[in-house]
């Protein structure tokens, strides 16, 4: 069926050649101002300094013509317009405005009524708009750039060819991207170049037969930036390649070639559903160059929720060695993954009238990665173990508590054997604005059923300790002037009181239990052990204050002074040496201003008379991207370094910063020194550099990993507004790991 003619169109075209016909007449060469009817939906109107032809056929027209349709407007020198098919033929020189794309050039064959067509040596700018809008959050980026000629495949969708493109405002050409030919479809958010490289002031930098971006902050499949490094571990690089499979699966998979070791293959899936969500990823090495072995790494995280208040729960982790993490991994990697978590569990939760409970069947196996692992540098397992948690609600404020464990604990060299605790409780919770107490009385059972070890027979041990604790503050409150603002002053005291009876622990092994660091958190615990393992006995008062200053215009908390210690009334017999108090704890902090922040803390021995550490950090950050800190740490014995176990005295300075030196330059830089060893922990030094349209970041790194051994890397990262970064994709977790107070200084 034939299209219908716009009846405007045609009226607007017949008056125009009307006028101009009487217009011509009286003087051929004064320009005519054409009445405008005001377009409807759909229908084009065509003004010019003259126009001719046969009207529902072709029209001519000269002189700034301009046709309107919609949110179409095309500008040109001279026009054909062709009634029938609402097809338009311009030159020699055209401007098209489509939405916010605006692209000129010499020639253009245009249909209206499809958005298609052929332009010849077009310029052009284009903005994300309509269903390619970008993602929340994200800064609309606008490409422009030339190209031989470009076609016009639909709304909102183009192809150049012979083009050079670029984000960056006009007069600034820094970098463009050259292809053959590149797909735009802004429906989509995605581009595809084909053929293409980079070229960045003038120098190419990247050649890839095919390369897809994203025009929006729109997830999709394609090539990522590649990561470039140096240092201890060889020079690498890599170029991942993310597949968006659905919108809730995808996957990276990423070739990794590196000179030291040798051509490594990782991937990552991810996937998310409803009830469950996880992710796979895998390291593999098949040929270690140095070690002459194949090496790979797995992670693997699921999380599911099975129905009826039943979940499941795995995490997972392995390597192939002992010093993987010493050859692929970076300062967090090395330090924190020391013992490899790989435990899978399954809750079920249940509710009733007034309370609630939970029950969880866990497996739980630890791969220790100490170099020279001493027995109890590797932890127990627990294969299996089995807990329930339950509380009721009772009148008057009252509740009643349980928690139930019964854990079968493996070692390959220490003793095992089974441990079940049952720990009922009883507690009041009385609140209210001006204060609380909370009264609790429980009595924890324990019993072991012990493995022969030894030359040692099976055994069984058991312990029943009645548990009395009482916790109770006090709020005041008043206002007050403090740095000449009005603030309001608190003043909170705070009592905890413990009573536990001691009993004889000796012949209890330690499958769980540590000792836990003293802070103000551990002041107000019943037991100073983690785990079941040892319950210390207590006859003591833990005495708080707390004072702050809040700023009543913002809220910020100004100033906050503390000040804590407990009071034994008995000795413990799980210790080896009692003192009548613990340690003094006092700590200072506070947003002093809105760019200064102040954090201390300090711990002193009365019984020793001795300072046991201290902590001051000082932070000043007036602005993104302007942040400078120092800080000063002693100890009198501390764990030295988080990846070996010696320990002894302690004293560091630690200065870090991010600051502008100059227009568009900022340097980066922390500086961590043991002033007990006279030589630095770690160094990191370097420059960012951000012009507008792309950035550049390249700095160094030294650390010390063990008492032995040093490692050293090298980054660089060329990051291209709306094209993203080509460098090392670990670079912006280092640096905000590395300065307190990091802030990215993105291209916008």
């Amino acid at each position: 069926m034939p299209k219908p003619k716009p009846t405007t169109l045609a009226l607007a075209l017949a008056a125009a050649f009307a006028l101009n016909a009487q217009a011509a007449r009286a003087d051929a060469s004064a320009p005519i101002a054409l009445p405008t009817p005001k377009p409807q939906t759909g229908q084009a109107v065509v003004t010019a300094d003259h126009i001719d032809g046969e009207n529902e056929v072709v029209l001519h027209a000269k002189g700034q013509v301009v046709v309107t349709r919609d949110d179409q407007k095309m500008e040109s020198n001279w026009l054909d317009y062709y009634q029938e098919k609402n097809r338009a033929k311009a030159g020699d020189h055209f401007r098209l405005t489509r939405g916010k794309d605006v692209i000129t050039g010499t020639t253009l064959d245009y249909d209206m009524d499809n958005y298609t067509g052929t332009g010849m040596q077009p310029v052009f700018s284009m903005s994300p708009h309509g269903e390619g809008k970008p993602a929340a959050g994200a800064p609309a980026i606008t490409m422009r750039g030339d190209a031989r000629q470009i076609d016009f495949q639909g709304q909102n969708q183009y192809r150049v060819y012979g083009s050079r493109m670029t984000t960056c405002d006009p007069g600034d050409d820094a970098w463009y991207l050259h292809a053959g030919s590149t797909d735009l479809d802004y429906n989509r958010g995605v581009g595809v170049a084909r053929h293409a490289w980079m070229q960045f002031y003038g120098v190419p930098l990247l050649y890839t037969p095919w390369l897809d971006f994203p025009l929006n902050g729109n997830r999709k499949s394609g090539f990522l930036t590649p990561t470039f490094k140096t240092g201890s571990a060889g020079t690498e690089f890599s170029l991942p390649y993310y597949w968006n499979i659905a919108p809730n699966y995808d996957a990276t998979i990423t070739p990794h070639f590196n000179t030291k070791h040798g051509n490594m293959l990782s991937g990552e899936f991810r996937y998310l559903q409803p009830d469950y969500s996880g992710s796979i990823y895998t390291e593999q090495l098949p040929h270690d160059k140095v070690t002459d072995s194949a090496r790979n790494a797995w992670y693997v995280t699921h999380s599911q929720n099975l129905g009826h208040g039943l979940s499941f729960y795995l995490n997972y982790s392995a390597v192939s060695d002992r010093t993987y993490f010493t050859d692929f991994g970076d300062q967090v990697a090395i330090a924190s993954n020391v013992n490899l978590n790989q435990e899978a569990a399954l809750n079920y939760g249940l509710g009733w009238r007034g309370g609630s409970g939970t029950a969880t069947l866990r497996v739980q196996h630890y791969q220790n990665l100490t170099l020279n692992p001493q027995p109890g540098d590797i932890p127990y397992a627990r294969m299996p173990q089995l807990s329930f948690v339950a509380n009721q609600n009772l009148p008057a404020g009252f509740s009643a508590n349980l928690i139930t464990d019964l854990t079968r604990f493996d070692h390959p060299s220490l003793q095992t054997g089974d441990r079940v605790v049952a720990y009922p409780s009883v507690s009041w919770n009385f609140d209210r604005s001006w204060g609380f107490i909370r009264p609790k009385l429980g009595v924890n059972f324990t019993e072991y059923n012990l493995n022969a070890f030894q030359g040692t027979a099976r055994s069984t041990q058991t312990r029943s300790l009645p548990i009395f604790s009482t916790d109770a503050g006090l709020y005041f409150d008043r206002d007050t002037n403090f740095l000449g603002k009005d603030h309001l002053m608190t003043l909170e005291p705070r009592l905890f009181y413990v009573s536990i009876p001691n009993k004889d622990q000796s012949k209890i092994p330690l499958f769980d239990t540590s000792v836990n660091d003293l802070n103000f958190a551990q002041l107000f615990t019943e037991n100073r052990f983690s785990g079941y393992d040892r319950i210390n006995g207590a006859d003591q008062l833990t005495t708080a204050l707390t004072s702050r200053f809040i700023d009543q215009t913002n809220g910020l908390e100004r100033l906050r002074l503390a000040v804590g210690k407990r009071f034994y009334f008995k000795d413990d017999i799980t210790q080896s040496a009692n003192q009548p108090s613990s340690d003094l704890l006092l700590s200072a902090a506070g947003d002093l201003s809105r760019t200064w922040r102040f954090d201390s803390s300090y711990q002193y021995n009365q019984e020793l008379g001795v300072t046991e550490r201290y902590n001051v950090q000082m932070r000043y950050s007036p602005a993104p991207g302007k942040v400078a800190s120092v800080r000063y740490r002693y100890g009198r014995n501390e764990q030295l370094l988080d990846t070996s176990s010696e320990t002894g005295p302690l004293r560091q300075v630690d200065v870090a910063g991010q600051w502008p030196i100059a227009q568009r330059w900022y340097a980066i830089g922390r500086y961590n020194y043991s002033l007990i060893e006279r030589k630095p922990i770690e160094r990191l030094a370097g420059f960012e550099y951000n012009d507008g349209c792309w950035s550049a970041r390249v700095f160094g790194q030294r650390y010390v990993t063990d008492p032995q051994t040093t490692k050293n890397a090298w980054f660089l990262q060329l990051e291209l507004r709306g094209l993203g970064a080509l460098g090392s994709g670990s670079v912006q977790d280092t640096l905000r790991l590395a300065i307190p107070g990091y802030t990215k200084t993105n291209p916008q």
